[in-house]
């Protein structure tokens, strides 16, 4: 199993410099990937309805994932970058792709590209995209993107997106990997038939690993291995953070259930500035480096 970590945007306040430090940090210290959230605008939750999900509002910082993965390409050498997720439905797909395909390029093959459908109506609506048809947006894009990034010339006639032979240039050198990210039976349902993994948005509470019980259960019914299938969590708990002990007794917990990949979370934790967000995944690494012997 391969350990992250989120990179704490909120408590470090859209700093270029602390990204710049904590991602090249992170590597030093031997984590695996980098794990960046997205959202495109900030949105107030007073007097909305239907209300919006989520407990992020128009003062929480967000660097866009793909912006900050190129910028962070230059800077590092070894660690994954991974959109957890990025919603790509609020996207066109052709400029996901040349942007992806770059970003793979110069980072030497580090991109994990996690999508998932979204779920802020305030965003859609920003965007000019319609909200509801997001889910089937996203699951057309899944396979356009695949397309475009590997063959010379294609057409395309989707209900979303269209293009008349014609593609991008430079490709990217391998197949990206695609992970599904949500909550829903059809997110699920989704990165079966379409992904090469899912990424959870929690890692041991009951919702997650209820969810990773059916994602197990609709591959073997689809007739996919698990095996080369990727499961991600994040050590994050809503409303109290795990204590260390916990971090290290649910990675054993979530390695026996088969994870691939999790993600250690620090926020919320009251760390103030990119050096004690720093000493907490230090510390802990040293901490998991003895538990996982």
């Amino acid at each position: 199993m391969r350990l992250g970590v989120v990179y704490p945007q909120i408590e470090l306040e859209g700093d270029p410099s602390a990204l710049a430090r904590f991602a090249r940090t992170a590597e030093g210290l031997g984590y695996d990937h980098l794990v960046l959230y997205d959202h495109v605008i900030g949105a107030s939750h007073e007097r909305r309805d239907p209300p919006i999900r989520g407990r992020y509002g128009e003062r929480s910082p967000f660097h866009d994932p793909l912006t900050a993965f190129a910028y962070l390409a230059g800077l590092t050498e070894r660690i994954e970058f991974v959109s957890g997720v990025l919603i790509l439905p609020l996207r066109q797909t052709v400029l996901v792709a040349r942007q992806t395909a770059d970003i793979d390029l110069m980072s030497g093959g580090r991109l994990r590209l996690g999508v998932g459908a979204g779920y802020n109506r305030v965003e859609f609506h920003a965007m000019g995209v319609d909200f509801a048809s997001r889910g089937r947006r996203l699951t057309e894009q899944i396979s356009y993107l695949r397309r475009l990034w590997s063959e010379e010339l294609i057409s395309f006639e989707g209900e979303f997106d269209q293009v008349d032979r014609a593609n991008i240039v430079p490709r990217p050198t391998r197949r990206i990997p695609i992970w599904c990210g949500g909550f829903a039976e059809a997110a699920f349902r989704r990165a079966v038939a379409l992904a090469d993994g899912f990424v959870f948005g929690y890692g041991l509470d009951q919702p997650a690993m209820d969810g990773w019980a059916r994602l197990r259960e609709l591959l073997a019914i689809a007739g996919r291995p698990l095996d080369g299938f990727g499961a991600q969590f994040v050590l994050h708990a809503p409303g109290q953070p795990y204590t260390d002990q916990e971090i290290t007794d649910g990675l054993l917990r979530l390695r026996a259930a088969g994870a691939t990949h999790a993600s250690l979370f620090t926020m919320g934790r009251g760390l103030t500035g990119v050096d004690r967000h720093i000493d907490y995944i230090a510390e802990i690494m040293k901490k998991v480096e003895v538990a996982l012997r």
